[in-house]
């Protein structure tokens, strides 16, 4: 892994996840972040084809558009962020044997409580090891 210290954030981008994952409940939301060496410098929010509030696949077509930018753009996918409507921040066993990219974290938000919580993690041959999230707040705050 090219980075597994922390993920790098900025607030916009992370107030962002969360509304997609919000809009999207109580149906988890998905989709990619893209980045350079672990800080997040954009957001592809995909569609989940499986309209499911336990699991989720991004639709295929979303995904190759966001890939082509990505490349286009020099940038890498950082992390797979996706939602739990209704269980904690932590990778579900599913999660675990779909976590095909294993140069890239799974960010996983939960709805569960009364803010939502998101957490990182690496996750390679079937171990999972969660990765400090640092989310970047404007300089005007």
């Amino acid at each position: 892994m090219r980075f597994n210290t922390q993920l790098i954030i900025p607030g916009n981008l992370a107030d962002e996840i969360i509304f997609h994952c919000r809009k999207t409940y109580p149906k988890e939301a998905c989709g990619i972040l893209a980045g350079r060496k672990g800080v997040i410098q954009n957001i592809y929010k995909m569609t989940n084809i499986e309209r499911s509030n336990v699991s989720y696949m991004m639709d295929s077509r979303e995904q190759f558009k966001a890939m082509k930018e990505m490349r286009e753009q020099g940038l890498e996918i950082s992390a797979i962020y996706h939602s739990h409507p209704n269980s904690d921040a932590y990778p579900s066993p599913k999660d675990v044997n779909l976590a095909f990219y294993e140069d890239s974290l799974y960010v996983i938000v939960s709805l569960s409580h009364e803010e939502p919580v998101v957490k990182a993690f690496e996750i390679k041959d079937k171990e999972v090891k969660e990765v400090e999230i640092l989310i970047l707040k404007p300089s005007n705050e």
